[in-house]
């Protein structure tokens, strides 16, 4: 797996993507190897997820090059298999996924990060839905996803206009959760994905999956749904644990069950 990173510490998972050369710029080798990565990530010893780049780039997107090849996959082809398993696993995985945005994040680059739960980005990082530069349309779930973070007018206008977007401003506007000096990039995702770590996974799992539920249902149906998740989730160990932990005044030891 050379163009992918994949290491496993204390409960953190990070995918790391490895063509620096080349701004992580993504082809079908990358492509399923963050597939298989996301894959091995469903193991109960991963607790949450770190997704980063290599290098000056978070990922610029589609490797051009493999679309021009005579001999290479058909455009709907790499959509298809590349990168809508890839928006899908993120989504469904029952676990905090990261974006460590480190540098420019572009096209699919772009909306991978914005798939995720949590979206750190660096001072010097830049967003940019590039695809109508080149006649295409966002894709890896970007018309989904963008205008539900910042609303329809803009999103509208960023991916027409294919305008870059700093990391200071993604976060002033809601796209991103929060962007960080370069200096401080690194530990500050280590801290988040530390305590994510530590914390009650499944209750975590209960609220994302609530989330991403919310967009299509009604307050009634989203009512129950709580009501049902609430329930699941005041019979896992790490909630006795939690209350136990509240009474005796002592730090809560979870163990994701």
């Amino acid at each position: 797996m050379e163009s992918l990173i994949f290491q496993k510490s204390e409960g953190i998972a990070t995918i790391t993507l490895n063509r620096p050369e080349k701004y992580n710029s993504i082809n079908t080798e990358l492509a399923r190897n963050i597939q298989n990565a996301l894959r091995s990530c469903r193991e109960a010893n991963v607790r949450v997820i770190v997704i980063m780049g290599k290098g000056r780039a978070f990922c610029a997107g589609q490797d051009l090059a493999e679309v021009v090849d005579p001999n290479g996959p058909a455009i709907d082809k790499i959509v298809r298999e590349n990168y809508n398993p890839i928006i899908q696993a993120i989504t469904d995985i029952e676990k905090p996924v990261i974006a460590a945005v480190n540098g420019v994040a572009a096209g699919a680059g772009a909306n991978i990060a914005l798939a995720c739960d949590i979206v750190i980005a660096a001072k010097s990082a830049s967003f940019m839905q590039a695809f109508s530069n080149i006649g295409l349309i966002p894709d890896s779930g970007g018309t989904y996803t963008l205008p539900r973070l910042i609303g329809w007018q803009r999103a509208s206008a960023l991916m027409m206009l294919a305008e870059k977007v700093p990391a200071l401003e993604a976060e002033r506007m809601g796209m991103i959760y929060k962007c960080v000096p370069d200096e401080v990039f690194l530990s500050t995702i280590h801290s988040i994905a530390v305590k994510l770590s530590q914390m009650p996974t499944l209750g975590l799992a209960y609220t994302k999956k609530a989330l991403h539920l919310s967009s299509s249902n009604s307050l009634e149906q989203q009512l129950k749904l709580e009501d049902q998740f609430q329930s699941m989730a005041g019979n896992t160990e790490d909630y006795r644990e939690g209350v136990q932990a509240f009474l005796e005044k002592r730090k809560p030891k979870f163990k994701g069950k």
